[in-house]
């Protein structure tokens, strides 16, 4: 596409040398042609325009294309519109100025530009690319939204109003970037060359938080008149690669190395060399090693690619040397261009792409491979993704890391962003029973019950913890997260109960938990009921079918609590009386209510209760609760099953 810029150029000087700002034309020709000092050549020709030239149309394409090679595409909008409705029918005019709007996040005129791209566009290239771009639009809807799942944060201490971008994490726990804060302009961009810095990531806590100095330059690396960006280290740290550009000049390297530097006894990296991987003829850029330090991943626009620019792979052999990059095929790379990648802690690959569908210009990607599917890619989604570029993401752990972005709120140009996935975060959860237990007498609570055993059992029945209540009843206990348990409360004199507590679906969600350590206390509360000989106590939903003395199933979980309950009272003997409605013969009820007792009783007994501790006794209708009961409820409440104490073989 830069030649197709140049052809532009030469034809607004040939339009240009007769008018009055010919001279002006002239420089911004020059500056733009001969020494693609883009950034100058915008600020010429905005001149040439004011002067009112006879060819603004051209002169707006030249604005634009100016801007789209300074790489600041969302700036060329209005030029490329204005060159547009000038009248200018250059075929690469209406292409850029579809990217130039998808870059400045105006994506329905984007689809629009594209889809006209594709329709009366020249190039087939261009075309099958538009195509696709517009196809992409239409699968925004469809990208996931885990705005929720994330925290998103500006590194405030390392962000300036210059460009910061592409972070990586050293084995010396540095965090290593790009940044572009130096003296010396780059005259393609206006902006100062890129340098590698460091900061040490103890000197900031995750995010923002600043407790130490600030980032410093790899001195023995850097140069003043070429571009260094985009680090990656071996595990051991004794090497790094990373990349290097031109100068701006026709002298020098013409475009964008990768180059290794080698770790020095005196801990600086030392002189860097080419990689034997860089093809001199293109741009390759975006290191990244695996763990391993085996594979390399780059970015290159190397012939024979899928598109613009394209991330290969290159493996190291048992010699130590690099072998043939591979592209890594349609799967990951498109038609667009495909950049950054870094390889996760998961053991993903992780990279930057404008052409699988996205929110923006670049989104973040992962590729996962799988030996059935083969490799899919999946957007990160919003908030790793914007509407701006985002690009750049290094893993720090499962859960959270570093990315770039140009989006709105920044500092300035590229920031460098923490972001934590708070769903995926380690949580910690602390459980503690906090109990309360009353005495009970003859119906009555008696208030706090003081030197009461408590008992702490798990869902085996074997023994955790064991405690007694204080002064004002209270206990308390640590419990483990997704744990049944049973509590066991003991005081002589009063019947032992038994009772069960939980963990299980009592954990917040990670989305919920704000701390990274919560503790949680689950209140419970219980009474012990004072044993009083002959005091007749209800069984709570013992209730029969009419004129059947049956065990219901509603019944059987009650009778299995009675078990349960003369287990723990092993030195109290009990009658369990029944009782019917006075519906019937009294005799008859008599006699029902003595085989509903025996069939309570044999339940009961069946359950490992010695016979001689349960006696049964039917009372018929001789003592109803409900007394001349007319209704259903009624007379199924006088259908009741009682127990009282008989008998204390020993004190409790």
């Amino acid at each position: 596409m830069k030649n197709t810029s140049l052809i532009i150029a030469a034809s607004l000087f040939a339009l240009a040398s007769c008018s009055p700002s010919a001279k002006l034309a002239k420089k911004a020709d020059k500056k733009f042609k001969e020494e693609a000092a883009y950034n100058e050549a915008a600020e010429l020709y905005k001149q040439v325009l004011a002067a009112k030239p006879s060819n603004p149309g051209s002169v707006n394409a030249m604005i634009a294309e100016s801007y789209r090679l300074s790489n600041r595409p969302a700036l060329a909008v209005p030029y490329y519109k204005a060159a547009i409705d000038g009248g200018n029918k250059t075929d690469s005019i209406k292409y850029n100025y579809a990217y130039a709007l998808k870059a400045a996040g105006q994506a329905d005129e984007a689809k629009a530009a594209f889809a006209s791209y594709a329709s009366t566009g020249r190039r087939q290239k261009w075309i099958d690319r538009a195509k696709m771009e517009e196809s992409n639009f239409g699968k925004v809807a469809s990208l996931p939204n885990k705005t929720d799942d994330y925290e998103i944060t500006n590194l405030a201490i390392i962000n300036t109003t210059a460009g910061e971008y592409a972070p990586v994490i050293s084995p010396t726990q540095d965090l290593v970037f790009t940044g572009s804060r130096g003296s010396k302009i780059f005259a393609q961009t206006g902006t100062p060359f890129t340098d590698l810095y460091k900061v040490k990531m103890a000197d900031f806590a995750g995010d923002s938080a600043r407790t130490g100095t600030l980032p410093t330059a790899l001195d023995k690396v850097n140069t003043s008149e070429s571009h260094e960006a985009s680090a990656t280290f071996s595990k051991d740290g004794k090497i790094m690669i990373f990349a290097r550009s031109n100068d701006g000049s026709r002298k020098g390297p013409t475009d964008v190395d990768l180059y290794i530097s080698k770790l020095g006894t005196d801990g600086a990296y030392g002189e860097p060399e080419l990689l034997s991987v860089s093809n001199p003829t293109a741009w390759d850029a975006c290191p990244a090693l695996s763990a391993d330090g085996k594979t390399l991943y780059f970015a290159s626009n190397r012939e024979g690619g899928k598109g613009g620019i394209d991330i290969y792979r290159s493996t190291m052999d048992a010699n130590a040397r690099w072998g043939k990059p591979t592209n890594l095929g349609e799967s990951i790379n498109t038609a667009g261009d495909e950049m950054f990648p870094s390889v996760g802690e998961d053991s993903k690959l992780y990279f930057a792409s404008d052409g699988h569908p996205g929110f923006g210009n670049l989104d973040v990607f992962v590729a996962t491979k799988d030996k059935e599917k083969g490799t899919t890619v999946e957007n990160l989604g919003m908030p790793i993704n914007s509407k701006a570029d985002d690009f750049g993401i290094v893993m720090k752990n499962a859960y959270e890391g570093y990315f770039t972005s140009n989006r709105e709120g920044g500092k300035g140009d590229d920031d460098i962003y923490y972001y934590k996935n708070v769903v995926a975060e380690p949580k910690f959860v602390k459980f503690f029973s906090k109990g309360n237990i009353t005495g009970v007498a003859s119906g009555t609570n008696t208030g706090a019950l003081a030197g009461a055993k408590v008992k702490l059992m798990d869902a085996t029945g074997a023994p955790v913890a064991e405690t007694t209540t204080d002064e004002q009843g209270n206990f308390s206990f640590p419990l483990e997260e997704n744990k049944n348990y049973s509590v066991l409360i003991e005081k002589a004199g009063f019947f032992t109960k038994r009772d069960n507590i939980t963990t299980n679906g009592k954990r917040p969600t990670n989305r919920e938990l704000k701390q990274k350590e919560t503790t949680i206390d689950l209140a419970y509360n219980n009474s012990l009921d004072k044993i009083k000989l002959q005091e007749a106590i209800e069984i709570q939903n013992i209730y029969y079918d009419y004129d059947k003395s049956d065990i219901r199933a509603d019944a059987a979980t009650e009778l299995d609590k009675m078990a349960t309950m003369l287990k723990d009272n092993p030195s109290i003997n009990i009658e369990l009386s029944s009782h019917t409605d006075d519906r019937g013969d009294n005799k008859y009820n008599q006699k029902l209510s003595q085989k509903r007792a025996e069939s309570a009783v044999a339940y009961v007994v069946s359950q490992g209760i010695e016979g001689k501790r349960i006696t049964a006794k039917g009372y018929g209708e001789e003592k109803p609760i409900v007394k001349g009961a007319k209704t259903e409820p009624e007379w199924e409440q006088n259908r009741r099953t009682e127990f009282k104490v008989t008998k204390i073989t020993k004190a409790q």
